[in-house]
């Protein structure tokens, strides 16, 4: 036999073993107090409230739920909950409502049931199942039939527990996603500077490959999202971030080297004005001229006479050669599309023909838009492709001071069929140049060894 009586459920409703369980957890928390001398079963409410706010995910608990304690808590004229006795308050249904700012009967009582189930309620009913208390003859209350609030201080140890781990759980979730915000706004940054300093355009497959991925990895980064999923997300976005950071500052790299062909090249076209201005006074339109009259120059003119196997009446006759300091040497004699260029490095007693050229470099052909007829259709396919291999234009002009126009344009075309080895074309260019202006630099070999591949 128990000497204990199970009160049934509110408005009469069936008696289930899951209440008759919640009253023995409930003695048996109780007997737990006189043990422990950690443990008293008080609690202030309003902390406990706060703390199963937010640990509300853990018991199920919507706000409305929590609404609907609150309302039943704010009837304990006490700040302490103390769980060794019972704590029974009894409004009215009217009242009740009230205080959940105008919630109607309906939904009280599902989410009192709820309250129930999650076991910090219980149920202590009339014969009548209606809500009151019988008070002594000093007013005291003897007996109240209502709500018991005992189990929800009992619980509270385990509440907050619960709440203080919710709270380590929001704020990994918020670090990850601030995380994952900055991994999407850098490596965006990066892959648009990329564009922006020519390296998509020198490598698009890569730089395009990196658009496509974190295109994949973007979108609304959601605070209710599983932190398992937010955790996969950015460690994917570190892994690309590292793969898009090697490869921009490789291309760096080649920024580099190019800009400080720049800077030598502009340093060099320095001292040309200065030499040209002694060189000649003729300054119309902001052009020099460059008079040459050295029989080993770069560009040597020849009659058709001369293609069919006879020699030239004047061999030592030379065209002036003007360049414009605005378009660093662009400015080639319109005549030059009458006339082929017998190509040739300065110092460079081998000459080099256009069909030595064709042969050794085939690629170079496919940017000449009118065909590789001349040597006036190489200079213009060697200026098009000179900012695609990411060449400066002080560069392009250093190379033709000390090479030759023809020798630059040669190693122009070196440059293009080695594109996929040479790693900055700018550097290897400005090194070819040096060697060119000390005198050991050579077409021919250079040549033989496309020919030979």
């Amino acid at each position: 036999m128990t000497d204990r009586i199970a009160t049934t459920p509110f408005g009469g409703g069936p008696f289930s073993s899951a209440l008759f369980k919640a009253h023995e957890k409930l003695e048996a928390d109780r007997a737990a107090l006189k043990s422990s001398g950690n443990r008293t079963g008080k609690t202030d409410k309003w902390q406990f409230l706060r703390a199963l706010t937010e640990a509300r995910d853990v018991y199920a608990l919507s706000d409305r739920a929590i609404a609907v304690l609150e309302a039943l808590l704010s009837f304990h004229p006490e700040k302490e909950l103390d769980g060794s006795e019972d704590i029974i308050v009894f409004p009215s249904n009217g009242e009740l409502s009230l205080r959940t700012r105008g919630m109607s009967a309906p939904t009280l009582r599902r989410h009192i049931a709820t309250l129930v189930k999650t076991g910090l309620l219980l149920r202590k009913d009339s014969a009548n199942g209606k809500r009151f208390a019988r008070k002594g003859p000093g007013g005291e209350v003897r007996d109240a039939f209502g709500f018991n609030l005992a189990p929800a201080a009992l619980m509270a140890p385990e509440v907050f527990e619960q709440a203080e781990a919710a709270r380590a759980h929001a704020a990994e979730v918020r670090r990850v996603r601030a995380e994952i915000t900055l991994h999407l706004r850098d490596i965006s940054k990066m892959i648009e500077a990329a564009f922006e300093d020519g390296q998509g355009s020198r490598n698009p497959a890569l730089w395009l490959g990196f658009t496509e991925e974190l295109k994949a990895l973007s979108g609304r980064v959601a605070r209710n999202g599983a932190l398992d999923d937010h955790k996969q997300r950015c460690d994917a976005l570190v892994r690309l971030r590292a793969r898009v950071e090697s490869a921009f500052l490789a291309g760096m790299d080649e920024v580099g080297l190019r800009e400080r062909d720049c800077e030598e090249a502009s340093a060099q076209t320095g001292d040309i004005s200065q030499s040209d201005k002694k060189m000649s006074g003729n300054d119309a339109r902001n052009e020099r001229h460059i008079q040459n009259s050295n029989k080993d120059d770069s560009f040597e003119y020849c009659s058709d006479n001369k293609e069919a196997g006879g020699r030239p009446s004047d061999v030592g006759q030379r065209q002036d050669l003007h360049h414009s300091g605005s378009e660093a040497g662009q400015g080639y004699q319109q005549d030059t599309e009458a006339h082929e260029i017998r190509g040739s490095a300065k110092g460079d007693p081998e000459q080099v023909s256009l069909g030595d050229l064709k042969r050794a470099c085939p690629s170079f052909a496919d940017y000449a838009l009118e065909g590789l007829g001349n040597w006036s259709d190489a200079r213009k396919a060697a200026e098009l492709i000179r900012p695609m291999l990411g060449i400066s234009k002080d560069a392009w002009l250093r190379a033709q001071q000390h090479m030759g126009p023809a020798g630059a344009i040669v190693t122009m075309a070196y440059l293009v069929e080695r594109a996929e080895e040479i790693k900055s074309a700018g550097g290897y260019l400005r090194v070819l140049s040096e060697k060119a202006e000390a005198g050991k630099f050579r077409l021919r070999p250079m040549l033989d060894s496309l020919l030979n591949r």
